[in-house]
């Protein structure tokens, strides 16, 4: 088992929202134009592989553009572009980014009115024999860990949805095992609009600056009556910009009653402390999907740290071309001595905001 397995393993169930903050002066009343698009220019005969797909939101604002793409060629991955252009636009060449064959397949055009990109990676779901009952993946032994599940090698189902305030992109998928006979992994991203407050707890803010990604593991058969699962996720950005994560204080309890935390996965230029770019989260998890308070339990998070190689993912491999830094992360779920497992419920979710 590798050395980053117990640095970057994240939630079976997260939500992640995306933005760069240089232009959120007046995120809360700010409006764009969201649309949406599949597998945007393919053509006969460029076929993609069975339950593949590339989807591309474009959120387009009064003098700039947020390009989200989502795809899960190999790991998924959702991949963030600000441009400073109303007229950039995703170009895919079809034949390369199929056959994964060499970098810069995809891109935004012109090139020039990029400002900021960064992709978030879905790795593997790890499942660990918590016998000490620590809630600790860091602290737990590394025979206790069963094999992951890479995501890499999973089976997707892609829908789309939309409606007049926000858009939806939803990927679930799993493994051809007995683990994953009743269950399934799904990722979840929205756009928005206009600000607003997600339904599901801990109904983070979000604006039209934002996006959303929301995880979530359910019904599956653990391997164990005492596992815990963790979500592996790492993040690739331009060389020239290193992350931190910061924890403040937060007053804003009404959806999140004792939660006072929010931490904050920033990336900002090497030598500044200015911030481009953020993943943002509540360190709470929930184990059922319409919770009440009793089915909240706390998470954390580890070090970040710096890793040597980019992640098997066809959307990374496709847009990075010049030595792009990667970091990985772990969000852990439950506290010392929880008495409830993953068997006991089957499920486990939280929420972020990006």
């Amino acid at each position: 088992m590798s050395t980053f397995k117990a640095n970057s393993v994240c939630s079976v169930l997260f939500v992640v929202l995306g933005a760069a903050l240089g232009f959120l002066g007046n995120g809360d009343t700010f409006r764009r134009k969201v649309s949406v698009e599949l597998n945007p220019g393919l053509t006969p005969p460029s076929v993609l592989p069975p339950g593949v797909g590339l989807v591309h939101v474009r959120g387009l604002g009064l003098n700039d553009t947020l390009h989200f793409v989502l795809c899960n060629a190999g790991a998924p991955a959702l991949l963030m572009v600000h441009t400073n252009s109303t007229q950039s636009a995703v170009q895919v060449d079809w034949p390369v980014f199929i056959n994964r064959s060499s970098s810069g397949s995809l891109r935004v055009e012109p090139q020039s009115s990029v400002q900021y990109s960064s992709a978030l990676v879905f790795t593997r779901v790890w499942e660990y024999d918590d016998v000490n009952n620590t809630a600790d993946p860091q602290q737990t032994a590394e025979s206790s860990f069963y094999p992951p599940y890479e995501l890499q090698n999973f089976l997707w189902t892609l829908n789309v949805s939309a409606n007049q305030s926000d858009l939806r992109v939803t990927l679930c998928g799993g493994e051809k095992t007995e683990s994953f006979l009743n269950g399934s992994l799904c990722l979840q991203f929205s756009a928005f609009e206009s600000e607003g407050r997600d339904k599901a707890w801990p109904s983070l803010r979000h604006n039209a600056n934002s996006s959303q990604l929301h995880v979530w593991l359910d019904g599956v058969t653990p391997r164990g009556n005492d596992s815990r699962f963790a979500l592996e996720f790492q993040s690739v950005g331009e060389s020239g910009f290193e992350g931190r994560v910061d924890v403040h204080s937060s007053i804003d309890d009404e959806y999140t009653p004792s939660i006072f935390k929010v931490s904050q996965w920033v990336s900002s230029p090497v030598n500044s402390s200015g911030v481009v770019g953020y993943n943002q989260w509540k360190p709470v998890a929930y184990r059922k999907p319409q919770p009440v308070f009793e089915d909240a339990t706390p998470c954390k998070h580890s070090q970040l740290v710096s890793v040597n190689r980019i992640p098997q993912s066809g959307l990374v491999q496709a847009y990075f071309t010049d030595n792009p830094h990667t970091y990985g992360l772990n969000i852990s779920f439950g506290i010392d001595k929880d008495p409830v497992f993953y068997s006991d419920s089957k499920y486990i979710s939280c929420q972020s905001n990006r």
